[in-house]
């Protein structure tokens, strides 16, 4: 199996002095591909921390990164802002939709920003394995909290990423919609072959993954099979 995220002594300090944060330490982390990861720790264990910066969102103090063999974080920003769009997808828990949009318009955004065309073969399979096509024309504000995490899940998936990163994406769902999100999110990585990388305080979604990184006071503790 091959490794499509290398995370080599990451390091994150916010601040400086004695109001400085030390959130990540020396954090060595390689992500196999097509693997379903979860990221479990406390509040402020630096979890979300780590997930942004192996995302490219946020840049380390110090370390590297390299996803499929590049070095994330000695591209010019544009080129990492391009990196991202096409190679990883991004699923938070606040949606992120953009509410003058309509569903099918929120799924084809990050394509357009590249000025490619869609895929509509792939895209409409994506759709259907989600169970939204019924709700193309709608706008975010037309629909429930479940359904706007699966538009989410599809607009991340529409450009065909390697990597899908997901920060807490049932944080703001009831049990039974979150169950239902936490198996589309896997069986859509299994069908589009993705890697899965999820940020999660709940134990019984950190169960659903294949493997667990257990982060504590910024620290890696354990990598630990399910």
């Amino acid at each position: 199996m091959s490794t499509i995220l290398k995370a080599v002594n990451i390091e994150k300090t916010y601040g400086k002095g004695e109001l400085s944060v030390h959130a990540l330490k020396n954090i060595n982390l390689s992500i196999e591909d097509g693997i379903f990861y979860a990221i479990i720790g406390k509040s402020g264990s630096g979890k979300s921390t780590l997930l942004h910066i192996l995302g490219g969102l946020d840049k380390p103090s110090s370390g590297k990164m390299y996803l499929e063999d590049k070095s994330m974080f000695d591209l010019r920003d544009r080129e990492l802002a391009i990196l991202r769009r096409q190679r990883i997808g991004f699923v938070f828990q606040s949606f992120n939709l953009l509410e003058e949009h309509t569903v099918m318009e929120n799924i084809l955004i990050p394509i357009e920003l590249d000025g490619k065309h869609p895929d509509m073969k792939h895209i409409d399979k994506v759709i259907d394995s989600l169970g939204i096509r019924e709700k193309l024309s709608y706008y975010p504000d037309e629909l429930s909290g479940g359904q706007r995490q699966r538009v989410a899940i599809a607009r991340a998936l529409a450009s065909k990423p390697a990597l899908l990163l997901a920060d807490e994406p049932t944080g703001n769902l009831d049990d039974k919609t979150s169950n239902e999100v936490m198996n589309l999110l896997k069986e859509s990585a299994k069908e589009f072959h993705q890697t899965i990388i999820l940020v999660t305080h709940d134990p019984q979604i950190a169960d659903m993954a294949d493997k667990v990184i257990t982060i504590s006071d910024g620290n890696l503790v354990s990598i630990q099979d399910n």
